[in-house]
């Protein structure tokens, strides 16, 4: 763990571990998580091709991501409507709430995560 207190700057491209969040066309990586010393936090690049999806998801705490750039849905696991998400979309999911991200026609780039971090999303890490 990290000494409380100390700053760090972390690098959210290839040298981050991919997690198995992308169901088809793209890759999501663990920026912020524990592996790195997050303790109550964590923060995910999830990059989506066009027509690229997550797998469903759902924690016991909330998330809340951000798109940066490109345009998707995001939809619970529920019958129901997709909600649009454009450039600058803030998505908060409350617990236990099961959601899919889909990318729209030129893709999307989205960063976020549960927080705190859930510990079911880095057991595949641990096991490598």
């Amino acid at each position: 763990m990290r000494e409380r207190g100390s700053v760090r700057v972390l690098d959210s491209g290839e040298g981050c571990p991919e997690l198995p969040l992308v169901e088809t066309g793209g890759i999501a990586r663990a920026v912020v998580w524990p592996g790195v010393g997050a303790e109550m936090r964590s923060m995910h690049r999830i990059e989506l091709a066009p027509g690229g999806r997550t797998r469903p998801q759902s924690h016991a705490m909330e998330a809340v991501y951000f798109v940066v750039s490109g345009a998707a849905s995001v939809s619970g696991t529920d019958p129901g409507p997709a909600q649009p998400l454009v450039t600058g979309s803030m998505v908060h999911v409350g617990p236990n709430t099961a959601y899919v991200f889909e990318a729209g026609a030129d893709g999307a780039l989205i960063l976020g995560g549960p927080c705190p971090a859930d510990p079911a999303l880095y057991r595949a890490l641990a096991e490598k």
